[in-house]
């Protein structure tokens, strides 16, 4: 397990950074933490670092997904957000599995909500808000 802390959001793209040099060969990790807790506010900012351009990066909630390519790797990145999801049957529909599959990076938003189609080795990161207001990632394999 490894943790990384943000300060405050002048840390952000720092806590990117370090995250983005973690990643290794995985390509689905996902998010949790309480509503408000920073998920889209991460995932942008590790788009940016994984050379999205910051004006294409936005919450996907009312989209479900979205589609970003790396400007410096050409690398696909789907950012998922499941807040809105009525159960798994509606994400299988969507096509999750095959998005998961496809060697692309997906970062996901409210995972809970589709537990059973998440891939065994999925990363988990959990972002917890701190007393200070400050927040740490513990990211697990």
């Amino acid at each position: 397990m490894k943790t990384i802390q943000i300060a405050n959001e002048a840390g952000l793209e720092a806590a990117a950074r370090e995250f983005a040099a973690q990643m290794g060969d995985n390509t689905v990790f996902a998010f949790y933490g309480d509503m408000g807790a920073g998920k889209t506010t991460f995932i942008n900012a590790l788009c940016r670092v994984l050379g999205v351009d910051p004006e294409e990066t936005a919450s996907p909630t009312f989209a479900l997904i979205n589609e970003y390519r790396s400007d410096t790797t050409a690398e696909l990145i789907y950012h998922f957000d499941f807040y809105r999801i009525e159960d798994l049957d509606e994400a299988i529909e969507l096509g999750v599995e095959d998005y998961f599959d496809s060697g692309a990076v997906c970062l996901i938003e409210w995972p809970e909500r589709i537990a059973a189609a998440l891939p065994e080795d999925t990363v988990t990161v959990k972002i917890t808000v701190n007393d200070d207001d400050s927040r740490t990632l513990t990211i697990s394999e």
